[in-house]
């Protein structure tokens, strides 16, 4: 997933600068991968993330997950620190009601769309159980009239070992 370098910034942040929190603390609290916040952390000592730096994106250009870190996070914070936070993430206090009417409705299409799925699959496996039950008795018709052939030919063949009995 793609994360914005405001985003990782804060979330470096929130590690080193603040020195409050552990990578295992924020990634519980983000749903994002320790080993990913070490590696952000990493670039972070190398001089490939500046935590200062500007979000180069727009609030309507996270990514869902980006936006679902970002509103867990929100609220965690109380409302003083809310302000400062969303000024240093460059977002309005609006953009986080909006995103979560946006990823409930991304959630009810998902929902909506395996409840769609699983209506689909359990009608294909009604017409399979009906395919099932229909090669089952083809099978046992198939067998019965099998057995009445081996019957045939066993008798016939007694019937003639008998009539070759009686003209001996």
């Amino acid at each position: 997933m793609k994360y914005s370098k405001g985003f990782k910034s804060s979330i470096v942040r929130r590690v080193v600068e603040r020195g409050e929190k552990s990578v295992y603390q924020v990634s519980k609290e983000t749903g994002i991968s320790p080993a990913t916040i070490n590696n952000w952390i990493g670039n972070h000592k190398a001089g490939k993330l500046d935590l200062d730096s500007s979000d180069d994106l727009t609030p309507s250009q996270r990514g869902p997950g980006e936006k679902l870190a970002l509103l867990l996070e929100s609220k965690t914070l109380d409302d003083d620190d809310r302000g400062e936070w969303l000024r240093r993430q460059g977002l309005h206090s609006e953009h986080l009601p909006l995103w979560e009417q946006e990823l409930a409705g991304m959630v009810q299409d998902k929902q909506n769309a395996l409840n769609i799925e699983n209506t689909n699959l359990r009608k294909e496996k009604k017409q399979l159980e009906k395919d099932l039950r229909a090669k089952e008795r083809e099978l046992a018709i198939k067998e019965k009239a099998l057995a009445d052939v081996a019957v045939l030919l066993t008798l016939k063949k007694k019937h003639r070992d008998l009539f070759q009995d009686e003209e001996n």
